[in-house]
């Protein structure tokens, strides 16, 4: 088994460094201090192609496989988590369900602008007073002749108000199943449409310039023929959606991760104690080592589930792990990022109190630590 990067991947991932070396990261500080939405590098990422490298050549992609798509994140996340969530919600959340579960007619209309990063789309899943519980939403959507009318509320939600978005798709209750449990469908609501709301933005701790808001739904009236893929299908559709979207989180946590690596390291040989650089002490040497080790072990797993994932092979509990371990390890490596560099660390013009605030997300979004624990535990036969 070989898990270097194709020459492909590798000349990707090259670009992408380059990209979020010189562009992404001279702006990280000034967007993290406004909370502004990145519009500009956004752009520039559409240009490179980076929101269509999952998809094929016919609806406007790059062509490529769910592993480049990674491989971009991840070298995002090294120089500004926020800018890497947008890419890694604008295509597994966003574009991806139409892709996987679209009509041929639906792809054709809102593929071609989403992969050239012109048009953004979000994916409306959680709800305020729901959280893990997802597959038991409140919000409905009820037939009136030719038309769903959805009424109900999403939390959290990303890339949902920006002014590039033109599509959510919203996670609707339907009905119920004759066994007692809900119907759940996705629709597709075009972005701006009567009936449907985006909140501000909300004040979070970290991710300051990714789009996170609340949506709301009154009487919000769409064709029947918005549904995605087939009525009843809706549940089915966000389980396969989130696997894919874990290891691209496992790409963000492990970018995120190997970033406070490398400022530990520059700044372990600039700074001196006691008359020599700290990183000559073991202290800060061993713990530095111990971060790099976390780092490659997380990278080989969103690897190895990356590529069961692009084969056709089972993927759900390499995905679980992978999400779990990274993220883990992510805050693990802010928290020691910021130990190393002391009471600077602590001051948000240093990029590693950028990475602390932006870690622990990443143990929560996409499915919690424990849910994660959760689908593990059940892979393995256990009568969770």
């Amino acid at each position: 088994m070989d898990f270097r990067l194709s020459d492909e991947h590798e000349a990707l991932r090259k670009t992408v460094e380059d990209f979020a070396r010189t562009v992404v990261a001279p702006q990280a500080e000034h967007f993290d201090r406004t909370e502004e939405f990145p519009y500009d590098i956004v752009r520039q990422m559409g240009e490179m192609g980076l929101f269509g490298l999952p998809f094929p050549e016919e609806y406007g992609g790059m062509g490529g496989d769910f592993l480049a798509l990674c491989l971009a994140i991840e070298e995002l996340a090294r120089a500004d988590s926020s800018v890497a969530i947008t890419l890694e919600a604008a295509v597994g959340l966003g574009s991806m369900p139409v892709f996987r579960f679209g009509t041929e007619e639906q792809k054709q209309q809102w593929l071609p602008s989403l992969c050239r990063g012109e048009a953004l789309s979000a994916f409306g899943l959680t709800e305020p007073g729901g959280g893990s519980d997802a597959g038991n939403p409140r919000t409905r959507a009820v037939l009136d002749g030719d038309e769903w009318v959805i009424n109900g509320t999403k939390a959290f939600i990303t890339n949902a108000g920006t002014d590039l978005t033109t599509l959510v798709t919203v996670l609707c209750r339907t009905g119920d199943r004759a066994d007692g449990r809900p119907e759940l469908t996705s629709i597709t609501v075009p972005v701006p449409h009567e009936g449907f709301s985006a909140s501000k933005k909300y004040s979070k701790v970290g991710w300051h310039a990714s789009d996170t808001r609340e949506l709301s739904f009154e009487d919000c009236r769409v064709p029947v023929d918005h549904v995605l893929g087939d009525r009843g299908r809706g549940y089915a559709q966000f389980l396969s959606t989130l696997d894919e979207g874990r290891v691209a989180i496992s790409a963000l946590s492990v970018g995120l991760a190997q970033a406070c690596v490398d400022e530990s390291v520059r700044y372990a040989k600039e700074r001196e104690a006691f008359g020599h650089p700290i990183g000559s002490y073991q202290a800060v040497a061993f713990r530095i080592a111990d971060m790099e080790t976390r780092t490659h072990v997380a990278r080989l797993a969103y690897y190895d589930a990356a590529a069961r994932m692009s084969a056709g092979e089972p993927f759900k509990r390499e995905a679980a792990i992978a999400k779990l371990y990274s993220s883990t390890i992510a805050v693990d490596n802010a928290r020691d990022a910021t130990q190393v560099f002391g009471g600077y660390g602590f001051m948000n013009e240093y990029p590693v109190a950028r990475h602390w605030r932006d870690a622990k997300i990443l143990e929560i979004g996409e499915g919690t630590s424990e849910v994660q624990r959760i689908l593990i535990a059940r892979q393995l036969g256990l009568p969770l």
